[in-house]
């Protein structure tokens, strides 16, 4: 089994303590390091190279979106999640732009924060649902539906239906219901989707994929 390094980046040494305890119990994950701000972190990493960073949004000296900038430019491979109290669009999409792959509230639970972890090893985009509602909504205010679906030639008319849906923030069991299929159907069509697409996650999907205006059900 692969070992995922994790570096830990929060001004409150109560809250990497947690961190580091309880990742400690998981196997496959080791954490190699700790910084209390952003400028110490990028340092850090240069050293113990780890290939997760859990980021905190507001550090001294540098924040969570330049380090997260810093990090994606000087360290391309380590994969960045941010993990916040605040749930505000500056940080949220000024982490994505700057290349995190994740951005997760303080208030998940550790089963979500391991599995995350994992995930970001794995190469996997990890949003809390509450933040990928937020962007999905963002995408869609900024960007005008077009005629017709980018790369629907490819796609058969079920799948160019489960798109539009998946695009437009729906879930799984949402589209099932929409559709009138089973879930595990659904299932099916998004993991079609995903290869036809080349992109390894349903999140990188949606945001790939335009919004052409969802079917009526």
């Amino acid at each position: 089994m692969n070992v995922i390094r994790v570096l830990l980046a929060d001004d409150q040494e109560l809250i990497r303590q947690g961190l580091r305890k309880m990742l400690e119990i998981e196997n496959g994950i080791e954490v190699v390091g700790e910084a209390a701000d952003g400028e110490d972190a990028l340092r850090v990493a240069g050293t113990c190279r780890p290939d997760v960073a859990l980021v905190d949004a507001r550090m001294p000296r540098m924040d969570g979106v330049e380090l997260i900038t810093r990090l994606a430019a000087r360290h391309p491979r380590v994969a960045s999640i941010v993990l916040s109290t605040f749930d505000e669009d500056d940080y949220i999409f000024g982490a994505l732009r700057g290349g995190a792959v994740g951005y997760l509230l303080k208030d998940c639970t550790p089963e979500d924060l391991v599995d995350a972890i994992r995930r970001a090893g794995r190469g996997e985009t990890v949003l809390a649902s509450t933040v990928a509602a937020r962007l999905v909504a963002e995408i869609r205010r900024t960007s005008a539906p077009p005629a017709v679906l980018r790369g629907a030639e490819r796609l058969s008319s079920r799948e160019a239906q489960v798109a539009r849906l998946l695009a437009a923030g729906a879930s799984n069991r949402e589209i099932a219901a929409c559709l009138l299929v089973a879930e595990g159907t659904v299932k099916n069509h998004v993991s079609s989707l995903l290869r036809k697409f080349g992109l390894p996650d349903r999140t990188r999907l949606a945001l790939h994929l335009k919004d052409a205006g969802p079917p009526r059900c």
